[in-house]
């Protein structure tokens, strides 16, 4: 395997905000955007749930890596008929899923502050994946022909779903301590304008972020909602989805802001935790990669704070 996989972003990951600026949007009441469930049964039943119990209509996105530890073939075939039943956009983990040969790695292109450990357990779990998905040729197929893309309208916001960031499917411009970067706010100005959008909706980094940035007149909301299959922060075992509405939420947001009259916060996805810690066992026991790189991250949550995730745009409505 090459020296730079799981580093490297293939440059056909590469598409520019200006590719948002020009998709056709589709218009929704309530959109769940969901990324990062990484193969978690569970919480894929939790979220049908929590759509099922909205007052109205929901439309769903998965904005990638909803496969990564479901390495058995039921649980395969089980995450992807229900995911393409809906909405859905590739993740790096969905993108290398076809390709010949491993340069690319897990795809995820680790900035250099990722353990070179953890980039070579993540190469690991995603060859043993690909070798999952090679038995499933339809499926595959069906992955393959995915977007990188989407483009909706909440309201009067216009909503642009990456995986990454606004630039490239594997970029790391949207994780939380990029956002907070001074050097970055231009940058981060300046792709609201490209994309023509009002909200950016990512995933990718595992960390969660709510960031609001002003350009003139015109403000805009940068949200990440981590994992929605994993949990996000220390000692909550829940993953996270990004929900936004013309109508407020319930009161198991954990923090949101409103912009343009439309709602934007982050919905704890609170899935059967015994249930998936056994899936999880089944696949991937302890010393295995995934159990060194994950495990105690799904047993005991994550270091990461609430309120650093929130930021000053979305102070936190639950303690």
């Amino acid at each position: 395997m090459s020296e730079l996989a799981g580093r490297s972003c293939p440059l056909r990951y590469r598409y520019g905000a200006e590719a948002l600026a020009g998709l056709p949007a589709a218009s929704a009441e309530t959109l769940y955007v969901v990324g990062g469930i990484y193969g978690n049964l569970p919480a894929l039943e939790t979220i049908e749930a929590m759509a099922a119990a909205e007052a109205g209509p929901v439309s769903i996105v998965f904005n990638g890596d909803f496969n990564w530890f479901n390495v058995d073939d039921a649980g395969f075939g089980e995450i992807n008929r229900r995911v393409l039943a809906h909405q859905a956009t590739l993740g790096n983990v969905e993108a290398e899923l076809g390709m010949a040969g491993d340069a690319a790695g897990c795809g995820c292109a680790y900035p250099d502050h990722v353990a070179g450990t953890i980039v070579e357990r993540s190469n690991l779990i995603h060859a043993r994946l690909k070798a999952t998905a090679a038995r499933h040729p339809a499926l595959r197929e069906r992955l393959a022909a995915l977007p990188m893309l989407a483009r909706f309208v909440v309201g009067d916001c216009r909503i642009g779903i990456v995986h990454g960031d606004a630039d490239s499917l594997a970029g790391w411009r949207f994780d939380a301590a990029a956002l907070d970067d001074p050097d970055s706010a231009e940058w981060v100005r300046e792709t609201f304008r490209r994309a023509d959008v009002d909200v950016f909706a990512s995933t990718h980094t595992c960390q969660p972020a709510l960031r609001a940035f002003r350009d003139g007149e015109r403000a805009g909301l940068v949200i990440n909602n981590g994992a929605a299959g994993m949990p996000n922060f220390s000692d909550r075992r829940a993953g996270l989805l990004t929900r936004i509405s013309l109508t407020p939420p319930n009161d198991t947001a954990l923090y949101g802001a409103t912009l343009r009259g439309v709602h934007v916060h982050a919905l704890p996805v609170a899935y059967d935790n015994a249930a998936w810690e056994r899936q999880f066992l089944a696949n991937w026991p302890p010393g295995s990669p995934a159990w060194l790189s994950y495990y105690q991250r799904i047993a005991h949550g994550t270091a990461h704070d609430l309120r650093h995730a929130a930021g000053p745009a979305g102070q936190p409505q639950r303690q």
